[in-house]
């Protein structure tokens, strides 16, 4: 070690000591100011409170729902497809070449794009064009 490479050693700050005397320039009222609500222990009020007049998350309308048995697919395209080095795709294979990031609950296989190899594809559901721009191209679909 060198002189030059002495590196000051890293700040420790102290917690804030109130009420010890009016020279620590946090005594008598603590930082609190002089008497109210905030001034007492405990005191404050909760998020959200408005001083009694009704909290805006309760004057705004509640609007829709979250349908809890809705089914979150991955949807994929042909071109997408393309890109597959197996012959039989599943969602599986297409996780394990790094074409999707997740399955959730299965792949919808997408007709955008065209098709240039014959393959076999599984998935949960197919377009209609999806569906026939692949039989077109001498593959199978095959609904899971």
């Amino acid at each position: 070690m060198q002189l030059g490479e002495l590196k000051p050693a890293t700040e420790k700050i102290q917690r804030r000591r109130v009420g010890r005397g009016i020279g620590s320039g946090l005594g008598k009222t603590s930082g609190k100011g002089h008497k109210g609500q905030k001034a007492r222990s405990g005191g404050g009020v909760r998020r959200g409170f408005e001083g009694g007049q009704t909290p805006l998350y309760r004057r705004l309308p509640k609007r829709g729902f979250t349908n809890i048995h809705a089914k979150n697919y991955v949807e994929i395209t042909l071109t997408m497809l393309n890109k597959s080095k197996a012959t039989e795709v599943t969602a599986e294979t297409l996780l394990e070449e790094g074409i999707i990031s997740k399955i959730n609950d299965g792949i919808v296989v997408l007709g955008t794009g065209s098709l240039d190899k014959k393959l076999t594809v599984k998935a949960k559901r197919f377009t209609k064009t999806a569906a026939e721009k692949i039989e077109a191209v001498g593959g199978k679909i095959e609904v899971i």
